[in-house]
């Protein structure tokens, strides 16, 4: 079957800023479009492609089942046209580049090493780190924009139609500065609440897991909170104060070495959640995406085996 060539670029950015953003009036702000022009763009994809793309809501406009699967095809195409476009107007040949995004909670054991082996290998390599949320890292991946996401296992609908690698378990912990007055505390851990609490941000699921160690020990949440998924400034803050901080363990391992972070003894560790890697199927893997997924499952390997770091 021939592509209609009366699909125009335009229907597939309209169509790719609107999946990426689950609102009209949202994608209207980022492409400076009005909406009925964006409207009539999706009506005349939807008409030419025979399906209905979107359910639109009071919510927003979310994708239906042939959305998705026009999605998975979409997306990765109009990245490989921008990216022939960009290697044309350069005039030179172009470095390689992985596009690879990962969840600020996890990024300060598990990538810098991964970084330097890839550097290492293949000198010329230039690897683009973006940070953020798991939803908006699995969106921009969903549509092609990254290659790779590495954060934890999540039960969003986002990762329908993606594939999810297990690399290691991660576990949360509670810790405070050094000298903190907790820990010359004899009552323990039954006057946590009288500290203020760093949290990861509501709804997100490493937040699920904080909320679990507190159940699991029977500790009444403190009402003075800093909610935020940002490690440096969770570290900060709680560096300067008498803060309580539910972390990941990768994410102060180095600072509990150093002794500047002390780890609270609850008697038990919060058994931790599954960090991976997370692709789309329907993009076509590059050799610097290879080459990313090779070095990601070789340092998750000897995490596990308590051999790194």
């Amino acid at each position: 079957m021939n592509i209609d060539n009366r699909i125009k670029f335009r229907h597939l950015l309209c169509f790719l800023e609107v999946a990426r953003q689950g609102s009209l009036a949202r994608a209207c702000d980022k492409l400076a479009i009005s909406q009925p022009a964006l409207s009539k763009t999706l009506k005349e994809l939807e008409t030419l492609l025979d399906a209905r793309l979107f359910e639109r809501g009071k919510k927003g406009s979310t994708l239906t089942e042939a959305g998705v699967a026009f999605l998975r095809y979409a997306g990765p195409s109009v990245q490989a046209l921008r990216d022939g476009v960009n290697s044309l107007r350069s005039g030179v040949h172009e470095p390689i580049t992985v596009q690879l995004g990962v969840l600020s909670t996890v990024e300060s054991l598990l990538v810098p090493e991964v970084v330097c082996r890839l550097h290492d290998r293949h000198p010329a390599l230039v690897v683009s780190v973006v940070t953020g949320p798991s939803a908006y890292l699995l969106s921009r991946l969903r549509v092609g924009e990254l290659d790779l996401v590495v954060g934890r296992m999540t039960d969003s609908p986002l990762i329908q139609g993606l594939a999810f690698e297990h690399l290691y378990s991660e576990s949360m912990t509670l810790v405070v500065r050094s000298g903190h007055p907790v820990l010359n505390d004899p009552s323990g851990q039954k006057n946590l609440e009288d500290y203020p609490l760093v949290l990861p941000s509501a709804g997100t699921t490493i937040r699920k897991f904080a909320d679990s160690l507190f159940v699991q020990h029977g500790i009444t949440p403190s009402r003075q909170r800093l909610e935020t998924l940002s490690v440096a400034l969770s570290r900060r803050y709680v560096l300067c104060s008498q803060a309580i901080w539910v972390a990941p363990l990768d994410a102060v391992r180095q600072d509990l070495r150093q002794g500047e972070l002390v780890e609270l003894d609850l008697g038990m560790r919060e058994p931790g959640g599954s960090v991976g890697l997370c692709t789309n199927p329907a993009l076509p893997v590059s050799p610097a995406a290879q080459w990313c997924v090779e070095a990601l499952r070789e340092v998750g390997q000897e995490y596990r085996e308590g051999q790194y770091p």
